[in-house]
């Protein structure tokens, strides 16, 4: 096989080994803990949440990620805009071909527009979760 060819692929399975292996974790580790609550229940052993916390159970997150989530999205999406305006200078069409600085503007358009619905989410939440209504 080539090796122009070969480089490129592996560094894609690498990502992709790193991912599966990290998910598979997740997945062997809370499959070991609801074996381990469910041979406590049969044996008749009272468990209260302490005793689910002690056995590693994952923690409820707090409930402003995706307001979190939703400004670093938004983030992520000037930094491109930012990072394509440093790169192709203007942000004109000349020739029919479009600036780097458009291209990176396109780019950033997804995580922006994400960002926005996932604070509006955010926010939404936080409002409900005062008592105030939408």
């Amino acid at each position: 096989m080539n090796e122009d060819i070969l480089v490129p692929i592996a560094f894609f399975i690498t990502g992709v080994m790193v991912v599966l292996i990290s998910v598979g974790a997740a997945v062997i580790h809370r499959f070991n803990l609801h074996e381990t609550v469910r041979v406590a229940l049969r044996q008749g052993q009272p468990l209260d949440a302490e005793a689910i916390k002690a056995l590693g159970a994952p923690q409820r997150k707090n409930g402003n990620n995706d307001l979190k989530s939703g400004l670093i999205l938004i983030a992520v999406a000037l930094g491109f805009v930012v990072f394509g305006a440093l790169l192709g200078g203007t942000v004109s069409v000349e020739d029919g071909d479009p600036s780097l600085a458009r291209i990176f503007a396109g780019i950033a358009a997804i995580p922006a527009f994400i960002g926005v619905v996932l604070t509006g989410f955010g926010i939404a939440q936080a409002r409900n979760r005062s008592g105030q209504p939408d």
